[in-house]
């Protein structure tokens, strides 16, 4: 795993290295506008499946993604207009939208919803402007709650990262969650 601050993340040279590994499925540590995620590229299957083994995840669990944009999100979910303003409304932020699909996409869950997110992070809006769907999911074990520093990670996903982009200690909560894939909208996490 290379250690990288966010300044350092941020320069060109590095923002070049970055996009490509991005783009190739490299799995890297992020800060996000609400803890740290752990991701990838989306479309990759064998870097998905990585992450959910280090991580000790149920076979099968879907992981939200960051969205490249709001129009994706558009293109790819079922959304009507009144549940359009409001995710228009919370994202950028820390929040994670459930919604049904309309195409197949890699992650969804059985019942075709996947979890959406456009964290308000300048490293996030870096990864989104890669133009991929990005798995995002807390650095921790499926049995152990979330770090707050790089320095805290499980040895199962310190050897599963290619990438860790350190801002220091990050004392977020958990996004708030929204089903608002049926009739009604479900508040899942608070």
């Amino acid at each position: 795993m290379k250690i990288i601050t966010l300044k350092a993340a941020l320069k060109d040279m590095n923002r070049v290295n970055l996009a490509k590994a991005i783009r190739e499925g490299a799995i890297l540590v992020y800060p996000t506008d609400t803890l740290y995620g752990i991701g990838c590229n989306a479309l990759i299957k064998a870097s998905v499946e990585k992450i959910a083994r280090a991580k000790g995840r149920e076979p099968g669990k879907p992981f939200s993604v960051i969205a490249p944009s709001k129009e994706w999100i558009t293109e790819n979910t079922r959304i009507d207009e009144n549940n359009a303003k409001f995710v228009d409304s919370l994202l950028p932020g820390p929040y994670t939208v459930i919604l049904k699909v309309k195409k197949d996409i890699p992650l969804v869950s059985g019942d075709g919803k996947l979890g959406v997110r456009i964290p308000k992070n300048e490293f996030c809006d870096f990864i989104r402007s890669q133009g991929v769907p990005f798995v995002t999911t807390s650095v921790n074990l499926a049995t152990t709650g979330p770090i707050a520093s790089i320095k805290e990670m499980p040895e199962s996903l310190v050897s599963a990262v290619d990438y860790a982009i350190d801002a220091g200690e990050l004392k977020g909560d958990s996004s708030r969650i929204f089903d608002i894939s049926g009739k009604d909208m479900q508040i899942i996490r608070w």
